[in-house]
């Protein structure tokens, strides 16, 4: 919302969405009803929040704002997956083993480092919905992208059948190994 209004759309703003309080972004089936099915049956549903409004329309230099408005939302995920290993450093090291809860903030911080970096990658995906298909769209000459729509347009249930196949298991493993430090610890 905020790279938006940068390049001269205001919708997001003007629709109570360029706010950092997760009531204006929760979305029922998606922040609730998924992650609680997931939680409860193991069934492999990924969750999601209010896309945010936004109208291309606006956008000064539109090429150059899709692309910065798309890649904020993966390079905001990566800025806090960095974040957070700042903090699983520092908390690893200055934190005494004595602790008591310092096994509970290194799990935390790994989790937290963990699901940052992979939902930056998936979200790097050039498949529609994500961010990383508006990314492709607006880097491609024109004629590609018209037939990228029309490629999308006929298998936009992709996205939901690869993931239910587990087809991006491999944005996982990369950053698996940072689970068992924290598991370690």
């Amino acid at each position: 919302a905020w790279v938006a209004r940068f390049f001269g759309d205001n919708t997001a703003e003007w629709s109570g969405r360029l706010t950092l309080n997760p009531l204006a972004h929760l979305d029922p089936i998606g922040t609730v009803l998924f992650p609680l099915i997931n939680m409860i049956t193991g069934v492999p549903l990924i969750g999601w929040a209010k896309p945010v409004p936004i109208d291309a329309r606006n956008f000064r230099r539109y090429r150059t704002a899709q692309f910065w408005v798309s890649a904020a939302g993966p390079l905001s995920n990566f800025l806090l997956g960095f974040l957070g290993a700042l903090a699983l450093a520092t908390t690893h090291y200055l934190v005494p083993e004595s602790y008591e809860h310092k096994r509970t903030i290194l799990f935390v911080a790994v989790s937290f480092i963990e699901m940052n970096f992979a939902l930056g990658l998936f979200n790097l995906l050039p498949i529609p919905p994500l961010d990383g298909s508006q990314i492709l769209l607006s880097v491609l000459p024109y004629n590609l992208t018209v037939k990228l729509y029309e490629f999308w347009g006929r298998f936009q249930f992709l996205l939901f059948i690869l993931v239910f196949m587990g087809a991006f298991q491999f944005i996982f493993r990369p950053i698996a190994p940072l689970a068992e430090i924290g598991r370690a610890h």
